[in-house]
């Protein structure tokens, strides 16, 4: 009587999936651009969907809304914590601003030597259009309940009042990023540099002063970490078919400029 055959045994390889967050963030969702409710989904299925050895950010981001930022990094660290799952990010082009909050959600950073990272503040731009539509002969009509409900209008003179109330709202939501910052990174950033002022680092200065771990990329720092055999699992946003077959031309011509403006800032 043959004895049965015994095959060694063979481990499998760890699956690492890859969340790539490329674009602006914002609570659009549209082409180009990253939002908690269009992300949700994907963030589930990294860290739930088999049992993944880690998870990868690919990141690559000049940043845009604080709360869409702050929710996207909330849920990937709620599941990293609910799961003991290790979360690494790594920065392409650049990680700035609320790019570096998402980055700032995983274990650790590596980044490539010429990735732009920080931008750690808060900005509002706009423009004043009241000389213009003077020398034309419009009269601006607005109507308010409330003396402030026409805060920062563009068609009338800018009010030191409105930009006094509009830097109390930028203190406010530049002070939540700087406490996400502290808590994500601790010890690890330099006690005597000021990196809240909106200054941003390229590659191995994010590191010098804590902002990064190292300088590394994808793949060979998980093979690092968790061997030459892993396998990695690209997940990544796409618009809903109808979107694609017919856009919004208004739309998705706004979207470009708005989009086009935030990398501009980053010479990219």
């Amino acid at each position: 009587m043959l004895s049965r055959l015994r095959l060694p045994f063979r481990p499998r390889p760890a699956v690492i999936p890859v969340l790539r967050l490329q674009g602006v963030i914002a609570a659009s969702g549209g082409r180009g651009t990253l939002s908690h409710s269009s992300l949700a989904p994907l963030i589930e299925r990294a860290f739930r969907k088999g049992k993944p050895k880690a998870v990868a950010l690919a990141i690559n981001s000049p940043g845009g809304s604080p709360v869409q930022s702050a929710l996207i990094g909330a849920h990937i660290r709620r599941l990293a914590d609910e799961l003991d799952i290790p979360v690494h990010a790594f920065v392409e082009d650049v990680a700035a601003s609320g790019g570096y909050w998402l980055a700032a959600a995983a274990d650790d950073i590596h980044l490539d030597p010429s990735s732009i990272t920080g931008s750690i503040g808060v900005i509002s731009s706009g423009f004043g259009f009241h000389e213009l539509i003077a020398r034309h002969g419009i009269e601006r009509r607005v109507h308010t309940a409330g003396e402030d409900k026409s805060l920062l209008d563009p068609f009338r003179p800018e009010r030191d009042e409105d930009v006094a109330r509009l830097k109390d709202i930028q203190a406010r939501i530049h002070a939540s990023f700087i406490d996400h910052v502290k808590a994500r990174r601790g010890a690890r950033l330099v006690p005597d540099r000021d990196l809240f002022t909106g200054e941003v680092f390229v590659g191995a200065e994010a590191v010098d002063v804590g902002l990064a771990d190292g300088l590394d990329h994808l793949e060979p720092r998980l093979k690092t970490l968790y061997g030459d055999k892993i396998r990695l699992v690209l997940l990544s946003q796409r618009r809903p078919l109808l979107q694609r077959l017919v856009p919004g031309i208004l739309t998705e011509a706004a979207t470009a400029i708005e989009t086009r403006a935030h990398w501009a800032r980053f010479g990219l």
